[in-house]
């Protein structure tokens, strides 16, 4: 054998012990594979381009409760669950035009139940690098997933009473919403009184009262395909998605009241609770989830306020006048600063001689928004603020300097000015100091400012401002007592108060009316009138009578004894350059005449009208 033989013969000699040594690494490349994919724990699996399983290891076999042979030659679709098809990144996996996909699926075990999965596909390529198998690892999540159900679960549900939560609340009205139904409607309910269960009985009385009404509520009305939640505190909901009319949602909110009336036995106790409910029926489209509950909410205080234990259904000119309240509330501190208000003044005339010998000073609101609004719209909103305080105090300002301006200009007519007071005046300011400063800065003698205070204010319980009333009638001040008949009446009283005059309530003066011959009631409300101004003159007070809208009613006030009166029927409230006017005529009368009045501002007064304070 020469050298170049030998030499090929150790070269064939070499490539077959290379091959060998790579046929051996293959095999046991393969034994080491064949041994992971047997023993691995997660579920493995290798699928041909057929999507039928060609090898599958135990783990698989037993996450699905099955044996290896029964996965072999079976196609994927038969492990998936019912509906559930393959993920669109799969079928790009095997086009070749992805590498591996990821996705979560659910299997069917063969027990019925689902198994949720995570799997992971990667592509196995031939020697040409095209696409020939796939390999997928199955991992079972299905415990991790009960863990994030139960976790959901808690997140969207009330621990009490088991009931939807505010939150999944929302999410089922958002979509209720979302589904274009044409009419939805809302209960929004809570129990009358429940603080008080909580405060006899004890707050686990409160839980058990709360448990109860869930169930109750759950029982009558989730049934019917209405969603029933727990919002917080005793505040529940009943929703009703696809809703046939308001009709249907009044009849629920009326079945919610008897349902829950019905008293509860809680541990020994038999309690009573009764629930107000709230009701907002509407077309879908033009609303929001957040302003069906903003409204649903607000019509349940309507059913608080209107006496508990009845619904209320919503009413968008009531909730127009509550957003219209909250704006004036909010407003009217920065309006008294900016200018907005201003002053009007109603004569008060000498029953006897038709001599004007007064003005009350009324306020208006100049509103930029809603135009000149009387004192109905304002006052009872400044008294529950506070912002009376400061408005009270330009009122006071602004009409002690135009009594002055008259007293300059026509001194003759020595004509005074009437102000209101409400009692959070007194105890939220120092009255007496305000009264001398105004006095002292507009050089108003203190006989021509008359102040008005309600006799519940001078005589009730919550305010009782008799130091203050002394020392503003020793001032020189006078002090009117309004609406005099509306609260205590007590005249034994008032005879210990520094009271000069009396203004009768308008009611007295409503039942005369203009028949000719007066029938008993007349007669009865005209010898009340007059028994009161005989009291009211022995004890020194003089009397004036508000509401005066006809001659007879003037007429028959006099005949009475009546001092002085007011009303349409001498001068509705006017700017005071007409009461400029008035003084003006008196003057230039010859001889000089005191201003007369009666008859010229005959009519009826606007309803709403009535004084501040």
């Amino acid at each position: 054998m020469n050298d170049l033989e030998a030499t090929k013969l150790q070269d064939s000699v070499a490539e077959s012990a290379a091959l060998q040594q790579a046929q051996a690494a293959l095999h046991a490349s393969e034994r080491k594979f064949r041994a992971a994919f047997t023993e691995a724990g997660i579920g493995m699996a290798l699928i041909d381009a057929d999507d039928v399983i060609i090898e599958a290891n135990p783990a698989l076999a037993q996450m699905l409760g099955r044996t290896v042979p029964e996965l072999v030659r079976v196609h994927i679709r038969e492990l998936l669950e019912a509906g559930d098809l393959p993920h669109v990144g799969y079928r790009d996996l095997v086009a070749g035009a992805r590498e591996r996909v990821r996705v979560e699926k659910r299997l069917r075990h063969r027990q019925g139940h689902a198994v949720w999965t995570n799997i992971t596909v990667s592509l196995i390529r031939d020697g040409a690098g095209r696409p020939e198998y796939t390999l997928a690892m199955v991992e079972d999540v299905s415990e991790a997933r009960r863990l994030g159900d139960r976790l959901h679960y808690q997140a969207m549900h009330d621990p009490l009473t088991q009931l939807p939560n505010r939150a999944l609340f929302f999410e089922r009205l958002a979509g209720a919403f979302a589904e274009g139904d044409s009419r939805i409607g809302l209960c929004y309910l809570d129990l009358d009184g429940f603080q008080a269960v909580n405060d006899t009985l004890g707050h686990h009385i409160g839980d058990q009262l709360l448990v109860a009404v869930a169930r109750r509520l759950e029982q009558r009305f989730a049934p019917r395909g209405h969603v029933v939640a727990r919002m917080g505190g005793d505040e529940f909901a009943v929703l009703v998605p696809r809703s046939a009319g308001s009709e249907e949602l009044t009849a629920l909110a009326s079945e919610v009241v008897d349902v829950l009336s019905a008293p509860y036995s809680l541990d020994g106790h038999r309690v009573a609770a009764t629930a107000s409910v709230g009701v907002v029926e509407r077309p879908v489209p033009g609303t929001t989830p957040a302003d069906l509950v903003k409204d649903a909410d607000a019509t349940l205080s309507w059913a608080k306020t209107d006496g508990r234990h009845r619904w209320a259904l919503y009413d968008p000119e009531r909730i127009a006048h509550q957003t219209t309240r909250q704006v004036l509330a909010t407003t009217m501190r920065p309006a008294v600063e900016r200018g907005e208000f201003l002053l009007h003044y109603q004569p008060l005339v000498d029953l006897h001689t038709g001599a004007l010998q007064g003005v009350e000073a009324l306020v208006r609101w100049q509103h930029p928004r809603f135009g000149l609004l009387g004192p109905d719209r304002f006052i009872g909103i400044a008294e529950e603020t506070g912002a009376i305080v400061p408005l009270g105090r330009w009122v006071l300002e602004r009409a002690c300097a135009q009594a002055r301006d008259w007293l300059e200009r026509f001194p003759a007519a020595q004509l005074f000015v009437s102000v209101n007071l409400a009692a959070r005046q007194f105890g939220d300011a120092d009255m007496v100091a305000d009264v001398a400063e105004v006095l002292g800065t507009t050089r108003l003698p203190a006989r021509l400012l008359q102040l008005e205070l309600t006799e519940s204010a001078v005589m009730g319980p919550a305010g009782r401002p008799l130091e203050a009333l002394h020392a503003l009638a020793a001032m020189g001040t006078r002090i009117a007592i309004d609406d005099f008949g509306t609260g205590y009446s007590n005249l034994a009283y008032l005879s210990r108060l520094p009271v000069h005059v009396l203004k009768l309530a308008g009611s007295f003066v409503e039942g005369f009316h203009e028949d000719s011959r007066p029938g008993p009631r007349e007669e009865a409300d005209e010898q009340i009138v007059a028994a009161l101004v005989r009291l009211a003159h022995t004890l020194g007070l003089t009397v004036t009578a508000e509401g005066v809208e006809s001659a007879v009613q003037a007429d028959r006030l006099r005949a009475t004894g009546c001092d002085t009166a007011q009303g349409w029927h001498f001068g509705k409230a006017v700017p005071a350059e007409e009461i400029d006017a008035l003084l003006r005529d008196a003057r230039a009368a010859e001889p000089p005449a005191a201003v007369r009045l009666g008859g010229a501002g005959a009519g009826h007064p606007p309803k709403g009208e009535v004084r501040p304070g």
